[in-house]
């Protein structure tokens, strides 16, 4: 393919040196991103590593990252380069620099969200005592669902004082997470499932995650399933992590926790991770782009290469997989060693003599640490489908929230206000809250507010309101001249109501 890398046109090209390995077998083509900062050089380094251990990929290069949001993508990818992840479905991706600020959105985001790589899979292991750690028998897997939560990125600012980020859980993005981390326990011969969640706080959408892993798990009596509060959940995690197995959990909370747990396994800079959608998957080590490092042959190749041995198993090479994992632990047990983990004093390599220790030990096995083993060719783990659940029998309108912006203004004022514009509307004046505290009625004077309220209007019984009552109620509060911002609808479904209860309710 010739080269065509000259910034303004195509953005997809393959190298010389990256041309298809020969064999009998067909090599697999796979698209490539070299990223930013000390990407470069832990793409090379992995790519040289993979070569020498066989493997069977036919590498495509695209541009991705800070050059492309140069060129004015805001996004950091351009179509040429989506039409080649959709063609080999295979993304081998080292880490990009999202411009801050600004409208740049975050490329891991956008990629996982428009391909549908819902499930983040991040092994933490400890290899001790190679690598220094407190916790020499940890061995946690967290599946972190990928897609949903804060990470929507639907935020708004709605008063001067005052922005919001909408957290969105769905029933069927919970399900196919859940089940996936189920379903990988017990095809890796995992014994226990954790789910981490902060439901005793916010009780619909975390409570939906954590009901969800309850029904799944009813579907997995060989396997142990157990739930903890994230906060207290995190602080076992990071004090005895062995304890845990495979963890289970949001968005937010698994970015987080994947970190540390990587870090107390002996450092980010080993840990590599799965993203898996149904049609496409993205291999990429977990920490950032370092551009402080780039370009001083100092970066530490192994999460990325860690993530390249992930992919390996999950197109069927579990030969080659396995021939460079073990590689690379026997290459760890001789002290091979980068800056970051290197002990204190002792030698380091840099990134270019690291890859060539792995590349002098393919063909071996660990002695001291566990060697693994890989199916030589099997499909990767199917993503599972999503029960069906019937739609409920009833949804029922019980009133509205409706959000305002108003300054200097004390609740009973505001109360006021609201009563008197509004008094001949069939919808009530319940409750105001703000920044989530009930002020009124009967607030406390100690609670600091903020231009941000919250007005609940509910009707004379449940199921009593309709669309036509809120755009009356909305109708007279704009001729009163108050600023509503937002409106959310309060339902019942099946008699059950479908929002937060204020406090005193």
């Amino acid at each position: 393919m010739t080269d065509t890398s000259t910034a303004g046109r195509t953005v997809l090209q393959r190298r010389q040196d990256d041309a298809p390995t020969s064999g009998a077998e067909q090599a697999v083509p796979i698209t490539v991103a070299r990223g930013d900062g000390i990407g470069p050089e832990i793409m090379d380094a992995t790519l040289r590593v993979l070569r020498a251990a066989g493997a069977r990929i036919d590498p495509e290069f695209i541009d991705i990252g800070e050059a492309v949001y140069q060129r004015g993508h805001s996004a950091g990818i351009e179509p040429s380069a989506w039409e080649s992840l959709r063609r080999t479905k295979v993304f081998l991706k080292a880490p990009i620099t999202t411009p801050q600020g600004g409208g740049f959105k975050s490329l891991n985001v956008t990629v996982r969200k428009t391909l549908g790589l819902y499930a983040n899979v991040r092994p933490c292991v400890a290899y001790a005592p190679f690598v220094p750690t407190r916790h020499p028998g940890m061995d946690v897997v967290i599946i972190r669902e990928n897609e949903e939560d804060l990470y929507g990125g639907i935020e708004h600012r709605q008063t001067d004082d005052v922005v919001q980020c909408l957290k969105l859980i769905s029933r069927p993005g919970c399900e196919r997470l859940i089940r996936y981390a189920f379903e990988y326990a017990r095809r890796n011969g995992r014994r226990k499932v954790t789910c981490f969640t902060k439901d005793n706080i916010m009780k619909l959408t975390d409570g939906l995650f954590h009901q969800v892993f309850d029904e799944v798990a009813a579907d997995y009596p060989d396997l142990t399933a157990e739930h903890w509060i994230v906060d207290i959940g995190a602080a076992k995690l990071a004090d005895t992590p062995e304890t845990f197995d495979v963890i289970v959990t949001l968005n937010l909370y698994g970015d987080i926790l994947s970190d540390v747990a990587a870090q107390i396994a002996g450092s980010v800079g080993l840990a590599g991770s799965a993203n898996i959608g149904d049609e496409v998957a993205m291999f990429e080590a977990i920490h950032g782009s370092a551009p402080r490092r780039a370009g001083q042959d100092l970066a530490n190749p192994s999460g990325l290469l860690l993530a390249a041995v992930m992919m390996l198993a999950h197109i069927g090479q579990g030969d080659i997989a396995a021939r460079v994992h073990n590689a690379w632990l026997a290459a760890i047990e001789s002290g091979a060693a980068t800056y970051d983990i290197a002990a204190e004093g002792g030698p380091s390599l840099g990134t270019t003599a690291f890859a060539d220790a792995v590349i002098q030990r393919l063909g071996q096995e660990p002695t001291t640490l566990t060697p693994v083993s890989y199916q030589r060719s099997s499909a990767p783990q199917a993503a599972p489908a999503a029960r069906p659940v019937a739609a409920a029998a009833t949804k029922a309108m019980d009133g509205v929230d409706v959000f305002l912006h108003h300054r200097d203004v004390t609740a009973d004022d505001l109360a006021e206000l609201l009563q008197r514009a509004t008094d001949a509307t069939w919808l009530k004046l319940q409750m105001i809250t703000n920044r989530g505290v009930k002020v009124w009625p009967a607030g406390l004077p100690e609670t600091f507010c903020t231009d941000h309220w919250r007005a609940r209007f509910t009707a004379a019984w449940p199921g009593g309101a309709s669309r036509s009552h809120v755009i009356d109620l909305l109708h007279r509060l704009d001729r009163a001249g108050l600023d509503f911002v937002k409106t959310e609808g309060l339902y019942s479904f099946d008699g059950r109501p479908g929002y937060s209860l204020g406090q005193g309710q």
